[in-house]
């Protein structure tokens, strides 16, 4: 069993404060009176365990919850192939890195694009 509890009654968000993309997905959902659980990665530090099971959730190796695009990680590092524990430590020191907003909700995870993506959850 998993870190991450999730409800089909409440979605929740991971997501960056920083991020123009998640506050707009944010106010979108509260429009839509969605219920919405938030977990600021700015603010929450996510353990191995949540990073290895967002991952999976979205079907996606935790490499590609990176964005080796971000500002923040190309300031830093250059793109690697590197191990899961070591993406892992990258997302965890470096939590603007990750790709997010993520909405979960019940079985469903979805790594949204657009605000109006959380309709599809």
């Amino acid at each position: 069993m998993g870190e991450i509890a999730t409800s089909n009654r409440q979605i929740t968000l991971y997501y960056s404060s920083e991020s123009v993309r998640a506050k707009q997905t944010l106010a979108y959902a509260k429009t839509e009176g969605y219920s919405i659980h938030e977990i600021d990665i700015l603010k929450e530090k996510l353990t191995g365990i949540q990073i290895i099971e967002l991952a999976d959730r979205l079907h996606i190796a935790v490499s590609d919850l990176v964005n080796q695009q971000h500002p923040a990680y190309t300031s830093k590092f250059e793109p690697h192939n590197l191990s899961t524990n070591d993406w892992i430590k990258i997302i965890q020191h470096n939590p603007n890195v990750m790709k997010q907003p993520i909405a979960l909700r019940g079985d469903t995870t979805i790594l949204i694009e657009t605000p109006t993506d959380i309709l599809k959850i």
